[in-house]
């Protein structure tokens, strides 16, 4: 009968385990982040970069808002704000990762709408110089509220909602 022995050494096994974790713990932090950095967006500092943000989708904005405001997100849901952050979750956002939260919303007046009789706006909502939701709103009688994505002449009705009403 032949018998193995074999000597273990906690401490070593203790100091791989740790670097292991604090290895998991950094890529964590690195690509996982907090629930706003999960939100991916090019930086949005200033108008110029704005303007960009709108013309990649195909939009034809004026140069400079109508309108810019803090705002902020609800803290609570109601029935309206998640039929909004429904057509954020849509485009990649979500705004109740930002609940409670003040942020900048840019009104931008869009020239290049599709069969456009009234006035269509874009709006920017922006945390920490990062878009973080908005819309493409269409004002005349039954206009549609859509995600960023410019549509077709000849597709289906876009994505709707009704707007949130957002206090300062």
């Amino acid at each position: 009968m032949m018998v193995m022995t074999a000597k273990v050494n906690f401490k070593k096994i203790l100091m791989i385990l740790g670097v292991i974790a604090a290895v998991l713990v950094g890529l964590i932090l690195l690509f996982g982040g907090s629930e706003e950095a999960q939100t991916t967006s090019a930086p949005v500092s200033n108008n110029d970069a704005r303007v960009k943000f709108l013309t990649d989708f195909g939009w034809d904005v004026t140069n400079s808002p109508i309108e810019s405001s803090q705002v902020r997100i609800p803290g609570t849901t109601t029935e309206v704000f998640d039929r909004y952050n429904k057509l954020q979750q849509n485009q990649g956002y979500d705004l109740s990762a930002f609940a409670g939260k003040n942020v900048m919303r840019y009104v931008y007046q869009i020239n290049n709408y599709p069969g456009a009789s009234e006035p269509v706006y874009a709006t920017l909502l922006v945390h920490k110089n990062k878009v973080i939701g908005g819309d493409v709103t269409d004002t005349s009688a039954g206009g549609k509220i859509q995600g960023f994505k410019m549509p077709s002449e000849t597709a289906n009705t876009p994505t709707e909602t009704t707007a949130p009403t957002t206090g300062k």
